[in-house]
């Protein structure tokens, strides 16, 4: 099913993409959704055990009013705004067991998603453990959390971002895929020349999501934003 859904803030936006992981461990919802949105507004989004000291420079997200929010998923911090796609894919345990091992689910989603980009763009492929990249460039960043019968599966996709953004809002990444050889962040990442229509219409025919989503869990949402995502005490806890 599709869910083609960008919510008012950055706060409930990253609460929808939990939300839906946890309507479907519920069975509240059905248990297989694409969720597509793009941010209003640019942001930093950490890790779920990312430091933030360590991986975000700070002073210059204060300066440049740039929010900071922390994911439930894991992976290092990453930049999006305007020009870069969200998705988020919650999948089935139950009919996919073999996603169960991390390293199964990483290659499975990855070489679905670029298998459907190369019809537009050759030379896409999946780099390092959750990245999509075109040649040596990384243009989509993901990262996954698993529960018991479902997991949630969510990235980015780079098409029209500044990506000047990322070199001065994030520092280095202590942990880096071999393929980006220390290259800095201007060096290492791109936009791919596709429309954002583009890259939607790749993705909805990966994962035949053609069925809209309705109604969504908006209470979930809501309760979470309230727990979790709008509170500093989850966005600098660490």
């Amino acid at each position: 099913m599709l869910l083609d859904l960008t919510l008012p803030t950055l706060a409930e936006n990253l609460a929808l993409d939990e939300a839906l992981l946890l309507a479907a461990e519920s069975a509240e919802q059905p248990t297989e959704v694409l969720r597509l949105w793009q941010p209003r507004e640019r942001f930093v989004v950490v890790g779920r055990s990312s430091r933030v000291a360590d991986e975000v420079e700070l002073p210059e997200c204060r300066r440049r009013r740039t929010p900071v929010l922390r994911r439930c998923s894991g992976g290092g911090a990453v930049v999006a705004g305007p020009g870069c796609l969200m998705y988020a894919l919650t999948l089935s345990l139950r009919r996919r067991p073999r996603l169960q091992m991390i390293d199964q689910a990483h290659r499975f989603v990855l070489q679905t998603t670029a298998a459907l980009l190369r019809n537009d763009l050759p030379g896409v492929k999946p780099a390092g453990t959750s990245d999509l990249a075109l040649g040596d460039r990384k243009f989509s960043g993901n990262s996954l959390r698993v529960k018991r019968d479902h997991l949630l599966y969510h990235g980015t996709l780079l098409f029209d971002f500044p990506l000047a953004c990322a070199a001065a809002l994030l520092k280095h990444p202590p942990r880096e895929p071999g393929y980006r050889q220390g290259r800095s962040h201007k060096e290492f990442l791109t936009n791919v020349p596709l429309t954002e229509s583009q890259l939607r219409a790749a993705l909805v025919a990966a994962w035949s999501a053609e069925v809209p989503l309705d109604p969504w869990p908006r209470e979930l949402v809501a309760r979470l934003v309230a727990e979790k995502y709008a509170r500093q005490a989850w966005n600098f806890r660490r």
